[in-house]
């Protein structure tokens, strides 16, 4: 599939859920309303649609939430795509909150997931269950060493936030160094009301990367995962740190990235509202899988060229009304 720009896509990321068992304050409102049942693809119907995806030339996916592992018998769905890993698939991957991996990471990795990302904001337990409003650290960091005991390849995600986590990225690269992970730092995104000016929580990672070199050797590196983050080798500890920078610098000039939600919608870019539904396509008995197929086309050939984030101090409105647990991570 190659978009209107002549980005070829090859990486789509779904989100098999809204729902989470976290309320992170810059991905979900405290007192969220999530879709009702019949709104949300079986797993089923998101098999079929991942295999019209790789018909396409997808040849990564990743799969997301809301929490994606709190989503009823899930594993099915792992278990299927990852048996296509190795054939169709370069890669199956999961991005996850960790609540879950202790007991679901050996399960995961028999499925064929070799990597995940766990989104891990502290390492303070207060601070953590101020950012996640009642999540408990303890349990995710038995995830973490389940998931790392289970041989998955682990990257740390942290959203980078002022006057919350920002005197703690020192430390975090330390135990991500001690403990053979990756961290990547994330600029938070102006997506869904959460209830708050997002503008002070808002840290340009231009800022942390120039801090963390007054501690850390941070040497260029040629390292991808298909993902936008940029990566660079940590010399004293021989792990690797990556910046995604939506807001200070876009990456979207290389995109190769289209999400899709448990509903069905396909969403060519995270920062616009365009976006395709394939469930009435999906549920069509009329439409084959021909047809299926042409209507994704039909929606790749409507990528746009970029988003339009930005941070206007004066305008405490998102920039897209969606929560970024719609449209998955």
């Amino acid at each position: 599939m190659i978009d209107p720009f002549g980005r070829r896509i090859s990486y789509l990321r779904v989100s098999v859920t809204d729902r989470c068992d976290l309320r992170c304050v810059y991905c979900m409102a405290e007192d969220m309303t999530f879709l009702p049942k019949a709104e949300i693809l079986s797993l089923e119907e998101l098999d079929r649609l991942c295999g019209a995806f790789i018909g396409l030339g997808v040849d990564r996916i990743r799969l997301t939430g809301g929490e994606p592992l709190v989503r009823k018998n899930v594993l099915s769905l792992v278990r299927s795509l990852g048996s296509r890993v190795g054939t169709d698939l370069r890669e199956l991957t999961l991005t996850t909150n960790g609540t879950q991996l202790s007991k679901m990471a050996g399960d995961l990795h028999a499925a064929g997931v070799r990597r995940i990302n766990v989104s891990l904001d502290t390492l303070d337990p207060a601070a953590f269950a101020a950012v996640t409003r009642w999540g408990k650290l303890e349990q995710v960091l038995d995830g973490v060493f389940a998931a790392k005991a289970a041989g998955l390849a682990i990257r740390i995600n942290a959203v980078a936030l002022k006057g919350v986590n920002e005197h703690e990225y020192d430390r975090m690269l330390a135990w991500c160094g001690e403990h053979g992970f990756d961290l990547c730092l994330i600029e938070t995104m102006p997506l869904g009301d959460v209830s708050g000016d997002r503008t002070d929580q808002y840290l340009p990672l231009s800022t942390v990367r120039a801090r963390l070199r007054e501690r850390w050797t941070l040497e260029e590196s040629e390292y991808k995962t298909g993902g936008p983050a940029r990566y660079y080798t940590v010399r004293e500890t021989g792990r690797r740190v990556g910046f995604i920078t939506p807001m200070t610098h876009n990456f979207c000039e290389s995109c190769n990235r289209v999400r899709l939600t448990c509903t069905g919608t396909l969403y060519m870019c995270l920062g616009q509202e365009d976006a395709a539904d394939l469930r009435g396509v999906l549920r069509d008995p009329a439409v084959s899988d021909e047809g299926l197929r042409e209507a994704i086309q039909d929606a790749i050939a409507r990528k746009p060229k970029g988003h339009d984030f930005v941070i206007d101090r004066r305008q405490a409105r998102p920039a897209v009304a969606r929560h970024m647990s719609v449209t998955g991570g």
